[in-house]
């Protein structure tokens, strides 16, 4: 490492890494995501009561083909983050703020794989991969003199990011697969 921090100071691993780290992880929930909240969604109503109806209502509507597309649709952005974190050599507060939401996202998997005392889709590759990733692509990002200070507000900002980004990829899907299903006209 050089004095100038130039973009070299960031390897492609770094940068490019959230989207292979991202891959592996979302192919554990592409495998296990639709057929696990099929199966757990009655005893999750019943251990969650407060929880609001259309909440479940809309994991109820969930099957292989949305979650399939809305994993895509996120595999865009991530790509994206990825992307533009190679080209500034990991400078992209773009890039950070999705390399920081991938590890909370990871953080999020090992709750609630605590909470229902049990395999949720997500939690093998979040504390082998993605937690450790995103841990190790920060400490790099440190070492170039890239890394931007995360504060409380830019963590709940980030959380608050992903589930939108969550729930758009979900809405985005349902319409792109509703109009491919109705007739032509």
């Amino acid at each position: 490492m050089n004095g100038d921090n130039n973009d070299s100071d960031v390897s492609a691993a770094v940068t490019l890494g959230l989207l292979a780290a991202w891959v592996a992880h979302d192919a554990e929930e592409l495998a296990t995501g639709p057929g696990w909240i099929r199966e757990n969604l009655p005893a999750l109503r019943t251990r969650v009561p407060a929880a609001p109806e259309r909440l479940w209502r809309a994991m109820e509507a969930v099957d292989e083909r949305e979650f399939a597309v809305a994993v895509g649709m996120m595999g865009a952005v991530v790509a994206a983050a990825a992307v533009a974190g190679r080209r500034t050599g990991g400078r992209s507060g773009f890039y950070q703020g999705a390399l920081d939401g991938f590890g909370l996202h990871g953080v999020v998997h090992i709750a609630q794989a605590v909470a229902v005392r049990g395999y949720t889709p997500g939690s093998v590759t979040s504390p082998l991969l993605v937690v450790p990733f995103t841990l190790w692509a920060r400490t790099r990002l440190r070492r170039a003199g890239v890394l931007r200070q995360s504060r409380a507000r830019d963590v709940a900002a980030g959380l608050g990011l992903a589930a939108a980004a969550t729930v758009l990829s979900h809405t985005v899907a349902r319409r792109v697969l509703a109009d491919r299903r109705k007739p032509a006209v």
